[in-house]
């Protein structure tokens, strides 16, 4: 069987923290992403500089959102702060695999092994060994490489997966988030340094 193929438009940016819950909490009213992706456009609420930008930057933000039901939406929108960046987080995942197979395989195994921490080298050696069976990034330009790190690294910092000198941050969910990961793919709750006593609960 074929591997997935591997999206890596993840560069538009990082997390898009708080434009990510103004479009979540604009779905929760409207309830059709064309009309949120409408009401952006029209109103520039996420506040881009450029039309182009503005686009590029709501329809990357509506590609993850749209990875989320309208229970996870909802908590999205009602939780705390953590637990925000967690979903978004969540969000990514689903919707770049590449990006969940390093949660996965460098994260979440990272953490069970107690290194502590996530460092550039260990992003280098996941993405050699992806690019042996994936020719989409196998001739990925170096500069290009170093972006995604850097964005990928960027995105977990402002998730509050990683502290400084990249040290694992370990997730701790409140109840409402276990039922929100107890009801998903076994698999997303990996996406977290979550104890296995803790994801055995989940």
């Amino acid at each position: 069987m074929a591997p997935i193929k591997y999206s890596m438009s993840f560069t538009t940016g990082a997390l898009f923290f708080h434009d990510s819950i103004k479009l979540a909490a604009l779905y929760a009213s409207l309830k059709n992403w064309e009309k949120v992706r409408d009401a952006v456009v029209a109103e520039n609420i996420i506040q881009a500089r450029t039309t182009n930008t503005l686009k590029r930057v709501t329809n990357e933000i509506i590609s993850r959102l749209k990875t989320l039901n309208n229970q996870e939406l909802s908590f999205l929108v009602e939780a705390g702060y953590a637990e925000q960046g967690y979903m978004l987080w969540l969000a990514i995942c689903r919707r770049y695999a590449f990006i969940a197979d390093f949660s996965v395989d460098v994260v979440h195994d990272n953490f069970m092994s107690l290194k502590n921490a996530v460092q550039p080298e260990d992003y280098n050696v996941f993405f050699n060994k992806k690019a042996e069976w994936h020719g989409e990034i196998d001739g990925i330009a170096s500069s290009t490489k170093r972006k995604l790190r850097q964005t990928l690294f960027q995105m977990m910092r402002e998730a509050n997966l990683l502290g400084k000198k990249n040290a694992i941050i370990p997730v701790i969910p409140s109840m409402q988030f276990k039922a929100i990961l107890a009801a998903a793919p076994e698999r997303d709750a990996m996406f977290f340094p979550i104890s296995d006593l803790v994801r055995r609960a989940v």
